[in-house]
């Protein structure tokens, strides 16, 4: 059994809103974000995503003099950190910067910066290409401006397993705090790729939903005529600090993060495993560090990307391990699919079904398809007595993470 740690603030921007109270406000009522004819994707098969409702004039000015050398991507992860730190009650500039870890995660980097730097390169020569293309686009720079926005001087890492990053910098800042590398960790992910080559790669692939009439309802996770997710941006940021300082400074507690599972299915590059054990594995792992059983499981946020693969190999594992019926939302219905920042950003939604008691609808959803054993949260939020959930994260590659939480007493 593994050392408890606790959850004393967190910080979000998503397409459900500009903090963390606007985007649980949206979520919890299941209303969907999606929006048609989004200008960068004009001209392409499928040109309808679910964005920030910031522009980058906005989000430039929150984050102040710094933000003109920095990345969409990096601008939202600060912004997500700097809430989740005042969030937990703790001053940058007063704490020991020297004992607080960064880790944030992203799947892609700036793939706004890459394909508009290629596009400058291609049509107007290499006198054109910004000498901040480099620095923007490297993927662990997201970290690296939270650490010099917040003067974090401990370890700084940025992982990335695809859409598991955030959900894998969560684990990783528990492991830094277990082995006692620092005091505070500033944990999660931020992913800002909703551009013309990644949407289209990802449409190549068949992973995106081709509802170009019906946008708002296109996201849905579980349902039996789902047909692929819809692309989105955003970051999640939560602090982590052992129950022992977090108790002694007097900080509330907004939940406990009890146990990690990660684990590779070896299996294929995108494709989950089809008999699911890597993902099992992942649960399993979670559940015993934190002294669980799986009936112990009082709600499931799943994964739920609404393609064809994913969710009927994750309602399995579901139905197989848990198969008491926990409750299962899925916020992708409501914020699409964010990649490296969504492990982050449903850990903090976790946090506030456990916190309130509340479990949010799966957007566009009427029931589970048939075959799907799982007690999916639909059309209103449930009121439930929420004491233990998990956290599902999977990844292009294999990569399974799973977070086991529980409600602070």
């Amino acid at each position: 059994m593994t050392e408890p740690v606790a959850v004393t603030g967190l910080g979000l921007i998503t397409p459900a809103g500009e903090d963390t109270g606007a985007t649980w406000d949206t979520v919890r009522r299941g209303a969907g974000t999606a929006a048609a004819h989004d200008p960068a994707l004009a001209g392409l098969p499928v040109d309808f995503s679910c964005r920030v409702p910031l522009c980058r004039d906005d989000l430039d000015r929150r984050v102040g003099r710094t933000a003109w050398r920095m990345s969409r991507n990096a601008v939202l992860a600060v912004l997500a950190a700097r809430e989740a730190v005042h969030d937990a009650g703790l001053d940058a500039r007063t704490w020991d910067g020297d004992r607080v870890a960064v880790v944030i995660g992203c799947g892609l980097g700036a793939d706004a910066v890459r394909e508009e730097q290629a596009r400058r390169l291609a049509e107007r020569g290499a006198d054109m290409v910004s000498a901040l293309t480099i620095p923007q686009i490297i993927p662990n720079m997201a970290a690296g401006e939270v650490s010099i926005d917040l003067g974090a001087r401990g370890p700084g890492l940025a992982p990335a397993t695809a859409c598991a990053s955030g959900a894998t910098a969560v684990a990783v800042a528990r492991d830094l705090l277990a082995a006692g590398r620092c005091d505070v960790a500033v944990a999660g992910a931020t992913e800002a790729a909703v551009t013309p080559l990644t949407t289209t790669g990802f449409w190549r692939a068949g992973a995106l939903s081709r509802r170009t009439d019906a946008v708002t309802g296109a996201s849905r996770p579980f349902a039996a005529d789902r047909d692929g997710f819809v692309m989105a941006e955003g970051a999640g940021v939560l602090v982590l600090e052992r129950t022992a300082d977090a108790a002694t400074r007097g900080a509330r507690v907004r939940a406990l993060l009890v146990g990690c599972g990660s684990t590779s299915d070896a299996h294929h590059p995108t494709a989950p495993a089809p008999d699911g054990r890597g993902a099992e594995a992942a649960l399993r792992t979670a559940l015993a560090e934190a002294g669980l059983a799986p009936h112990d499981v009082d709600h499931v946020n799943a994964h739920g990307t609404s393609t064809t693969a994913n969710d009927a190999a994750e309602s399995a594992l579901i139905a197989r391990v848990l198969p008491h019926r926990p409750s299962v939302t899925a916020p992708k219905g409501v914020l699409g699919h964010s990649l490296g920042a969504a492990g982050a950003v449903e850990a903090a939604l976790t946090v506030l079904t456990l916190q309130h008691s509340t479990v949010p609808p799966v957007a566009n959803l009427d029931a589970p398809a048939p075959g799907f054993d799982i007690d999916c949260v639909t059309k209103e939020p449930r009121r439930q007595d929420v004491r233990i959930a998990v956290s599902h994260s999977f990844g292009f590659g294999g990569h399974n993470v799973v977070l086991a939480l529980a409600r602070a007493s």
